[in-house]
């Protein structure tokens, strides 16, 4: 008899359908049925000896909220016998209002029992909010923008895995190394029982940053030629990519795309889709531009355009960008594709577009010295300090920093356009609101960029100390000092902190609803009996119709 191995996540809703992802333990059709009687099936495929499906479920009526179960070759799975939670359920869009919520950087809880040394987790606690109360207000999307598993900070549990397997002395060590290791990575995470019961009733968005792959990932070329130079790289990256288009991209497809995916259809055609994944993968790898990983949501007139900031880089020191010329046209058309059809335009990219002034300059400072504005010593330097102090935001690809305030500055501007364009963002273990100011007046979209991080994960004192420096009015002169020896031509652009910044476990919230547009910060914090709740630091008008 097949069993449920992880999920059921409900991922992809509309008005009308959805999709549910699974892994199984062996072959078998996996179903899905809502209490309305709408429902799909879908055979599982095989990746390295697992099992998943994803069911596409059709039929649902629009603003509803609908009960469903899970069922294996027939027999029901889920709900899981003596659930402590209520029955999930998949709530079809109400275009009249859409509530967003998004974080980055969740690092895996312990096992239950054991102190958090990284203090509450941000989800787990949004996910007894909701289950206390499971008819109250809820996201109708989360948005989690990179660092879904950590391949390269394992916990105690998966080290002791990896060591009855293959030891620790050979590289890379703790790290995970190949596609098996990384499904436990999505076991631990997605297993523990408020995340996998949030998942399997709250829709997800997700996209890569560095650490489902690795730290720095893709800062530079010439980090890649030392990564590619090692004996385990290319089995690691192979199998982050395949593990990462089974567990978190397919579900961020529409079934009209699903059905029009080749990848897809071949892997499910063939009893083992590994090799034509892993083809796939090594294809990505050789060829970043020949592989989108960025796509697009719209939740009625909300548009989300989620970018992929990571694979899709140019690292040519000499046309050095964050999108390749391909991806930054797709940008381009989604962006601006929202003419009299869209009130709100969200770009979710891992990583921040504006940064602290200070944390800025030094990335723009850097990149220049990389490029060799002040010769070959100082580019040897700087491209020793970019990999060490992980100086590879948008601000160390200047061209592209100045390419995206451009458009973000035209997708906001003239008659139609949308009432408030946000930057969505997270990486940098704390939360912020930053809002850019053009000279001669800005676009007449509210352009904010919005920043949330960590979900769970550390924050330590030199970060909260050096991020709070560097929106200082000191900060930023230090920083000007650092652009006048890069030589480098300061942006026409301006901007200022006007919330924040905040530290600890946290998710923002956007509710959008017509022109109007407010803002959340709910942080996770002890209360006092062992547990934790969420409590909102931050509440404020962003747009109103």
């Amino acid at each position: 008899m097949a069993r449920l191995r992880l999920g059921p996540l409900l991922r992809y809703v509309d008005g009308s359908s959805a999709t549910v992802w699974v892994e199984a333990s062996r072959p078998c059709t996996a179903e899905v049925r809502c209490a309305d009687g709408a429902r799909g099936t879908a055979r599982t495929f095989q990746i390295a000896g697992h099992h998943y499906a994803l069911v596409p479920v059709t039929g649902l009526a629009p603003g509803t909220a609908q009960t469903y179960e899970v069922l294996l070759d027939g027999t029901p799975v889920w709900p899981l016998p003596g659930s402590p939670f209520p029955p999930s359920v998949i709530r079809t869009a109400d275009p009249e209002v859409v509530r967003v919520t998004f974080g980055s950087c969740r690092w895996a809880a312990p096992p239950v029992g054991e102190k958090d040394p990284v203090g509450p987790d941000a989800l787990d606690t949004l996910a007894a909010r909701l289950a206390a109360a499971p008819d109250s207000e809820r996201p109708d999307v989360l948005l989690l923008l990179g660092d879904q598993v950590y391949a390269d900070e394992t916990s105690r549990a998966i080290r002791d895995r990896i060591a009855s397997r293959r030891g620790l002395a050979d590289p890379p060590g703790s790290q995970v190394a190949d596609y098996e290791e990384y499904t436990w990575l999505y076991h631990e995470s997605w297993l523990d029982p408020e995340i996998r019961w949030l998942l399997s009733t709250v829709p997800s968005c997700m996209i890569f940053d560095d650490h489902d792959i690795i730290d720095d990932w893709n800062t530079s070329a010439s980090w890649l030629a030392g990564m590619r130079a090692t004996a385990w790289w290319r089995e690691r990256l192979l199998s982050g990519l395949m593990s990462y288009w089974v567990h978190q991209h397919l579900g961020n497809l529409s079934p009209a795309e699903l059905a029009a995916d080749p990848l897809y259809a071949a892997v499910r055609e063939t009893p083992d889709g590994t090799d034509v994944l892993r083809a796939y993968a090594a294809q990505a790898d050789t060829h970043p531009a020949s592989v989108r990983w960025s796509y697009r949501r719209d939740f009625g007139r909300v548009r989300v355009v989620m970018l992929d900031t990571r694979a899709a880089r140019v690292l040519d020191e000499d046309g050095r960008a964050m999108l390749d010329p391909a991806e930054a046209q797709w940008l381009r058309e989604q962006a601006l594709g929202t003419r009299d059809t869209c009130d709100h335009l969200l770009i979710g990219t891992s990583l921040p577009w504006l940064l602290p002034h200070l944390v800025h300059d030094a990335e723009a400072w850097n990149a220049a010295l990389c490029r060799g504005e002040r010769g070959a010593r100082w580019g040897r330097f700087g491209e020793n300090l970019r990999q060490r102090a992980d100086l590879e935001h948008w601000a160390a690809f200047p061209e592209s920093f100045e390419a995206l305030a451009g458009l973000v500055a035209e997708a906001g501007t003239g008659p139609g356009a949308p009432a408030s364009v946000c930057v969505l963002s997270g990486d940098v273990h704390h939360a912020y609101v930053a809002e850019p100011e053009w000279p001669g007046g800005g676009p007449d979209a509210r352009v904010l960029q919005l920043t949330c991080s960590p979900v769970h994960n550390s924050v330590p004192l030199s970060v909260k100390l050096g991020f709070r420096f560097g929106w200082s009015g000191l900060g930023r002169a230090l920083g000007r000092r650092f652009a006048r020896h890069g030589r480098n031509h300061r942006t026409a652009l301006d901007w200022r902190c006007t919330g924040g910044p905040w530290f600890g476990n946290q998710l923002m919230t956007l509710t959008l609803r017509g022109r109007s547009a407010s803002l959340r910060l709910d942080q996770a914090r002890p209360d006092g009996t062992g547990k934790a709740r969420l409590t909102t630091v931050e509440e404020s008008s962003l747009t109103t119709s």
